[in-house]
């Protein structure tokens, strides 16, 4: 077996686990030299997404695709807010236009459109949703609040502890941040 179809496999199980990316940090990290990715998507092994970023394209997409470029364009530390983590898992019937990315430090890479970045000064805390790196589904409906009306934030709420994605006891916190 050569080497070229060795880093193939390699960077392929990476982008299995990762909505078909691959960043070149990530490949070097696995031993894949940073000069393979180029060679490989010059022979049609992978798509040339961003800088440091390239795509399997023979991986099926999913609805969650969006999300993981936008996050691995946004770099380190960045992960989803607001409205698009309810756009996410669907609740409060939002659609935004954009996928807004929270980065704790200054980032300029060069984005897309359907890429917004909002810089926060204070940590946050944040979770996984299918491995995604994201604010809380309570934190973001709270931050929703003035742009999205309240009982819509309400019945995204009761969905939301509905599907598990809320404790109850921050079910109830939210019902009472909500109607304030």
């Amino acid at each position: 077996m050569t080497m070229t179809a060795k880093y193939r496999d390699v960077v392929r199980e990476i982008a299995l686990d990762h909505y078909g990316f691959v960043t070149t940090k990530a490949a070097a990290e696995a031993g894949v030299p940073a000069v393979e990715l180029p060679k490989l998507a010059a022979r049609g092994g992978l798509d040339n997404i961003a800088y440091g970023l390239y795509r399997v394209p023979d991986i099926p997409p999913t609805r969650y695709d969006q999300f993981a470029e936008a996050l691995l364009r946004a770099g380190e530390g960045a992960y989803l807010h607001g409205e698009s983590v309810l756009a996410l898992f669907g609740l409060a019937d939002v659609n935004p236009r954009r996928i807004n990315i929270a980065v704790p430090r200054r980032a300029r890479p060069k984005l897309p459109a359907f890429v917004e970045l909002t810089r926060v000064r204070d940590a946050m805390k944040t979770t996984l949703y299918e491995g995604l790196e994201s604010q809380t589904v309570a934190d973001a409906l709270l931050e929703c609040r003035g742009r999205i009306e309240g009982e819509r934030l309400l019945a995204a709420a009761k969905q939301a502890r509905a599907e598990g994605l809320l404790t109850t006891v921050e079910w109830q916190q939210l019902t009472k941040d909500i109607r304030r």
